[in-house]
Formats: structure tokens, sequence, C-alpha cells
């Protein structure tokens, strides 16, 4: 019998939540024990999402009430300020896989600029690893602590990285232009900003003032050892879920496209859900809705100094439950793929 371990998941009743259920209950290494909501106790997860038909799954409790003695694992799907206040009660007592922002960034300075100082625990800050599997595969191994990377930096770092570290592009005059689904936005985003009577509304929003711009640099900074200089601008779409970042890059010196073509190629070989595209196959939405797959396209620039990068994921999935779940797995020497493929 293959070995089980007994999860739980916090805040399981909000998009992310519920696509965290939906993937460990399906997940064959994986018991649910417990799933914690704020307001909704002693509800059926299949009410909230008829999709989720597995029955032997417990209903909902209060997250206060989780008795971290009873799983080897919990999922926090839960806001930043408020997932810190329950690491601090299950430190070194249990797994702990946190969705939030909460221990993304290392120096708790920049986290209280960006987030505010309700941080119950920031000496923790840097015991978690930045749970990104294609450039932290070795050190999720048998890790305790991860913190999920924003769906956004996800989008951006899993192309970006790789161009720093084979030393493809210039540290400054980037450009990351993203578009998220509402998902993306919680469920208290009003969907009165994106349609209004037979009509869809997008917009840009937080452009070069976005939370995410602190884990961005903090992460490529890491991999350049130098200063990286950026705009980004994020927008909301219209549709559900699924989100597209599109790259601009100057090219160093010497270095052509076909630099690039191998640089992803072997990227793509190496990674089980990257998925290149050296074609003609248009890359969309609909490539990625509901998997945990990366596609990366480029595109060439009228000036052969530069080259554009679409890179494009799913922001529930890759960008949040299915990433925790890669990382679930990495940590626990499963199949890197478990639970994650239809």
């Amino acid at each position: 019998m293959s070995e089980k371990i007994s999860v739980a998941i916090l805040g399981s009743t909000g998009y992310v939540g519920l696509e965290l259920v939906k993937i460990l209950s399906k997940h064959p290494n994986v018991d649910i024990v417990f799933i914690g909501t704020e307001k909704s106790p002693n509800i059926p997860i299949q009410k909230l999402d008829s999709s989720i038909g597995i029955s032997n799954i417990p209903n909902t409790q209060l997250n206060r009430d989780f008795d971290y003695n009873i799983a080897d694992t919990v999922f926090l799907a839960l806001p930043h300020s408020i997932s810190n206040e329950y690491v601090k009660l299950f430190y070194n007592k249990i797994q702990i896989i946190d969705l939030s922002a909460d221990f993304r960034l290392e120096d708790y300075e920049i986290y209280k600029e960006n987030y505010g100082i309700n941080h119950s625990c920031p000496t923790l800050l840097k015991n978690f690893i930045y749970g990104l599997p294609e450039f932290n595969r070795n050190e999720l191994v048998n890790s305790k602590n991860i913190a999920v990377p924003g769906c956004y930096p996800t989008s951006i770092l899993i192309p970006t990285i790789p161009l720093f570290s084979n030393n493809l592009i210039k540290g400054s005059n980037l450009i990351f232009d993203s578009k998220s689904g509402h998902s993306g936005a919680g469920k208290n985003f009003d969907k009165e900003n994106i349609k209004k009577s037979n009509d869809y509304n997008f917009y840009n929003y937080n452009t070069n003032q976005h939370r995410h711009i602190c884990e961005i640099r903090q992460e490529l900074e890491k991999k350049h050892k130098k200063e990286v200089l950026f705009s980004f601008n994020p927008h909301i779409l219209p549709n559900f879920r699924g989100m597209m970042s599109t790259i601009y890059c100057d090219l160093n010196d010497g270095i052509k496209e076909n630099d690039v073509i191998k640089c992803f190629e072997k990227l793509d070989s190496e990674n089980y859900f990257i998925d290149f595209k050296d074609d003609e196959q248009r890359a969309d939405f609909f490539l990625v809705q509901n998997t945990n797959k990366c596609v990366l396209k480029i595109f060439k620039h009228y000036d052969d100094s530069k080259i554009i990068v679409v890179s494009l994921i799913d922001n529930l999935q890759k960008g949040a439950a299915g990433q925790a779940v890669q990382c679930f797995n990495l940590s626990k020497g499963f199949e890197e793929s478990s639970g994650l493929i239809q």
C-alpha cells in the first residue's frame, strides 16, 4: 500500500482553497482530515463546489478549531497577515505549506512596507523555502516549511530566471506586462468591475506599485546578483481563470534568438510542467486552464537586440494550489506530478 499523508487545508472555501481540495481529494498519497473556514462551518464541501465528487471529505470546520496533532501537513490558503498567526501556532509541530505572502519575503522591512506590520513571527521569514520547484527543487526535498510564490511572480520568474542564469538578457529596461483572470482578486472581487450590460471591461491596476514587485525583485536579484530594473503593469481580464505575462527583454551583446530557444528547450526538457512552444501553435488560456503547466513562447522584436517572451499559467493552479501540491510532492518524495495530471 502506498504511503498516505494526513492533510489539513485552512481557508478551504476560497477559490484557492477549493482548488486545493479538488486536487488533494484525488491525490493517491493523501487523506484529507480537516478542511477549515473562517465563517461557514458544518457544510459539505460539495455544496460549495459540485465538481468535488469525493464523499469521504469531512465537512468544514472553523479554522481556529484545527488540532495540528491530527495531520502531517497543513496547507494555509489564508490572506496575508492572517496566515502568520497560524504559522506561529504550528511551527515545528507540523509541515506548513503557506500560500499567502507572509513568508515569501526574506526582509521584514520590505514586508512591512508592502503588507503592513501585522506579522506575528518575522524571525521565521528566512526559515521558509521559496516554493518555485523548477529552480528550488533540491531545497524542497524534505522541507517542512514552504512559502508558495504569488501568481504574477510565478508567471514572470519561470521564463526570466533562466535567461539571467544563462547570461542572456540585461538586468535593466525589462517590462513585465501581465493579465489575469478575475479569480486572482479573490471571492470578494466586485464583478461589476468587469461586466456591465452586454459588454465586458478590461483594465490595468497598481502599475509599478503592485505588492508582487518586491517578490519578483527579490528572486531575480538572487539569481542575477545585481540590481534588476523593470516595470510591472498588471491587468484584470473579464474571464475567470488564466494568466499571461508578456516580457520584453534586451539581449546581452552577441546573444541571438536561437540562444533563447535553446535555453527554453532545456528548461522544457528538465521540467515536467514547462511547455515551450517553438512552432506556430497559438499560446492562449485554453492551453493552461485547469492544468499546472507554464506554457512559453518567444517572438522576434523588430530590433534583433530585443526579445519578447509570452508566459501563460492558470493562476489558481500553477499560480497557487497546483504549485503548492507540486512542492508537497517534492518534499515527501512522491512523483512531482502526483495528483496534478487529469
